[in-house]
Parts: C-alpha cells; sequence; structure tokens
C-alpha cells in the first residue's frame, strides 16, 4: 500500500488461517472466509463464503467493485 501511495485504512485483506491474523488487523477491512478458523472470524469485520464457495470473489465484488 505505501509503495503505491494507497492509506492501509483503504485497503481489504482476506484471510482464512491464524498466521492472517496481523495482515487483517493492519488492513481497513478484514474478510475472513466461511471456512476460517474461529479466532480469525472473530477479528474479521466481514465474513463472506467458504474458499469452495468463491468467497473470494463475493469479498471483491461486495467491497470493491460494488464501492
Amino acid at each position: 500500500a505505501e509503495h503505491y501511495g494507497i492509506a492501509l485504512s483503504e485497503t481489504l485483506a482476506i484471510g482464512d488461517s491464524p498466521n492472517d491474523l496481523d495482515m487483517l488487523k493492519a488492513a481497513g477491512l478484514g474478510v475472513a472466509m466461511g471456512n476460517a478458523a474461529a479466532e480469525v472470524k472473530a477479528l474479521a469485520g466481514a465474513i463472506v463464503s467458504t474458499n469452495e464457495e468463491d468467497g473470494v470473489a463475493e469479498a471483491l465484488d461486495r467491497y470493491i467493485l460494488r464501492k
């Protein structure tokens, strides 16, 4: 984000595992996959479908393309 001059508050991060927690905390909106670990879901600002149900596409459509 810094390289492109984008504030972290204007970013979206998508994760499903505990190793994604720092990334989700740093992003303006942290999105958890539907099959994410419980601690990831608890931290996330939004939860979308699982990775097998096109959750990433759902997040991009909902929070980026329709913005």
